[in-house]
């Protein structure tokens, strides 16, 4: 027979505790090797094509914007050296999203988080705010200390805090800087700004990229890949048995001890692992989490932890690699006595490859293929025809031409429908009535009104197409459209 039951005579071990862990401060140490390089040479070029780049100059010709990457919001353009984007061109950013997604979906699929550990942003900025911390309190042990200790703070101490904190503040702020950069001309910006004659939207996006980059990288740091991010869950569903990941291969670490018991072991015929125990994979890991215990989600996988241990072997003369960029079919093949195999080319990859040089390649036959003059048309609703007093039918178009190059054109306009039909263009002088000539302005675009006539002889008796085509008089390049010429 059942019996209710009270849920508050209900407890469980399970409940006691808070919801949320309060975060553990991270003290990485400071290690050399081969990561450790790579991740230095990457941080000084994405930040040095970060900061700079607003400052290299690009030649378009008299009038037009010379900063080589410019997002020229007046003016709705994108600049990016000899690439020039207009509204109408939007799709190229769909397709440099498109190659940045499976970008990404490769990356994983060959190095599990490569991009977390070596080139996203979070990841970059954190190194340079820890490189300075480093610089200014000293190591691992030093700022452990500094902060465990209970005496009052002396006067050496407070001058570490504020000039660790000045730091940070500056690298935020010039962060913050460098990014309104992008967004109007670098030199005469700088000057607005440092006379304070610049906009105010250019002061309030430095305040909040300022404040974004000091608090993400100066306080939050690895609970912005453990809480924030989103990347860590997706990875793992795009992954598969063949990634590469940071790896303890745990089939030579165990069983762990230290060398000294390792020797009396091996001594008397035991087996033993070549982990000792040292604890510099977790000193030197940003996240603070040890990789021996298996993967995990908080692992960015900078490969911090393979120099860590790389130094620790070859100190006591053992093979390096203990931890390294593995899986785990070939830890199980070297348990079984087999060669380790590594499928970098699988269909995995192979898939991700052709889709982006597919995208890629669809993008730069577009890009170079496109043409710097076009033209659209819109019939006119109200009314959408009209009958004149000799029989004849006229229709009415707003038409708008586009002219993407660098000076101005003079612009033919001619139509293909019904026949011996005339075009006109309103409030236009043209040398050529029945073949209108009209100047169109460089980088710009110009609305024109269009009317069509088709004489009584030729009247349509129902909708036709009507084809619009502009021809560039000295360069010969065309565009067209195609709309309706409606009878009445």
């Amino acid at each position: 027979m059942n019996k209710t039951v009270n849920p508050k005579d209900l407890t469980s071990d399970d409940d006691v505790g808070p919801l949320y862990a309060a975060r553990k401060k991270v003290y990485p140490q400071s290690v050399q090797g081969t990561f450790r390089r790579i991740k230095w040479g990457l941080m000084a070029f994405c930040l040095g094509v970060y900061y700079f780049l607003p400052f290299v100059r690009w030649n378009r010709g008299l009038g037009a914007p010379s900063q080589a990457v410019l997002i020229d919001l007046p003016n709705s353009r994108f600049y990016f050296f000899f690439i020039e984007l207009w509204p109408q061109e939007v799709y190229y950013f769909t397709g440099l999203l498109i190659v940045a997604a499976v970008a990404l979906f490769l990356m994983n699929s060959v190095g599990g988080r490569i991009w977390c550990g070596y080139l996203c942003p979070q990841t970059v900025w954190t190194d340079l705010f820890y490189a300075v911390e480093r610089l200014i309190e000293g190591d691992r042990r030093e700022r452990m200390k500094k902060d465990a200790s209970t005496d009052p703070m002396k006067l050496e101490r407070i001058s570490e805090i504020v000039l660790k904190h000045s730091i940070w503040l500056l690298i935020a702020w010039w962060t913050g800087g460098a990014w309104v950069l992008y967004f109007n001309d670098a030199p005469t910006l700088v000057k607005e700004l440092v006379t304070f004659q610049a906009p105010m939207i250019a002061y309030v996006w430095i305040g909040i990229l300022t404040a974004t980059t000091y608090v993400l990288a100066g306080y939050m740091r690895e609970q912005v890949c453990t809480y924030m991010c989103p990347w860590p869950r997706i990875q793992a569903a795009l992954t598969d048995e063949w990634a590469l990941n940071v790896t303890y291969r745990y089939d030579r670490g165990e069983k762990r001890t230290s060398v000294k018991k390792a020797a009396e072991l091996r001594a008397l015929g035991e087996q033993v692992g070549d982990c000792v125990d040292c604890y510099q994979c977790v000193a030197v890991c940003p996240t603070g989490i040890d990789i021996r215990n298996g993967p995990q989600l908080e692992c960015i996988q900078c490969g911090l932890c393979i120099d860590a241990c790389d130094n620790v072997m070859a100190k006591i003369g053992r093979q390096k690699r203990l931890i390294g960029y593995d899986n785990d079919i070939n830890i199980q093949r070297r348990q079984e006595g087999k060669a380790p195999i590594y499928r970098i080319v699988r269909p995995r990859t192979i898939a991700y490859s052709a889709i982006i040089a597919a995208v890629g390649g669809i993008m730069i036959y577009v890009l170079a293929t496109r043409t710097l003059l076009d033209i659209n048309v819109l019939h006119d609703r109200n009314p959408v025809a009209i009958k004149l007093s000799d029989g004849s039918i006229r229709n009415a178009y707003t038409a708008r031409l586009l002219n993407k190059s660098g000076h101005d054109r003079v612009i033919a306009i001619d139509i293909d429908g019904p026949a011996n039909a005339t075009i006109h263009v309103v409030g236009a002088d043209s040398v050529t009535p029945d073949r209108p000539m009209i100047v169109i302005p460089r980088d710009s675009t110009s609305e024109l009104r269009l009317l069509v006539t088709a004489p009584a002889e030729s009247n349509p008796e129902k909708s036709i197409p009507v084809h619009f085509h502009v021809t560039d008089i000295g360069l010969g390049e065309a565009a067209s459209t195609t709309d309706n010429f409606v009878a009445p």
